[in-house]
């Protein structure tokens, strides 16, 4: 199971790679669902000039109109980042089943860190953390030291 997660979740860096070479803040994101990616994508804030914009809510839009539905319950969903309160607030609202991140955001994360938001919804998806941590961590820290 793991080295599936892992093809998984190095789809999802690769979608953080391209990010990063469209200037975007570099974070990517993969849905599964009956072991098959069904969405794939990148934050596209600045593309869109959409601060709404993020890996994770693109990434749920797009699975939500391949399933044709709004339940999430069969999937889920690997990105680069721990999740914002927005983006943990929706992956909640779409009862995605299981949440796999990587670098954990001190700052503004809000599954292990800040507002811990699954801690207070009804839905709960089955999270891991830190996985390859350290390459995405390094993505974002090199990102934002080029842009200083």
């Amino acid at each position: 199971m793991i080295a599936r997660k892992m093809s998984f979740f190095e789809h999802a860096f690769q979608q953080a790679l391209c990010a990063k070479n469209n200037d975007e803040v570099p974070v990517g994101a993969v849905i599964v669902h009956d072991g098959r990616v069904i969405a794939a994508t990148s934050n596209q804030m600045r593309a869109q000039q959409n601060p709404t914009a993020h890996a994770e809510l693109e990434c749920i839009r797009m699975a939500s109109h391949f399933l044709q539905t709004t339940h999430l319950t069969e999937c889920d969903l690997y990105v680069t980042l721990e999740p914002c309160a927005m983006c943990a607030g929706a992956i909640a609202h779409a009862r995605i089943r299981r949440l796999i991140f990587g670098a954990y955001d001190l700052k503004g994360g809000a599954v292990e860190h800040g507002a811990r938001v699954f801690q207070h919804s009804l839905h709960k998806p089955e999270v891991v953390g830190g996985i390859n941590e350290s390459a995405c961590g390094i993505l974002l820290h090199d990102f934002f030291q080029g842009r200083r």
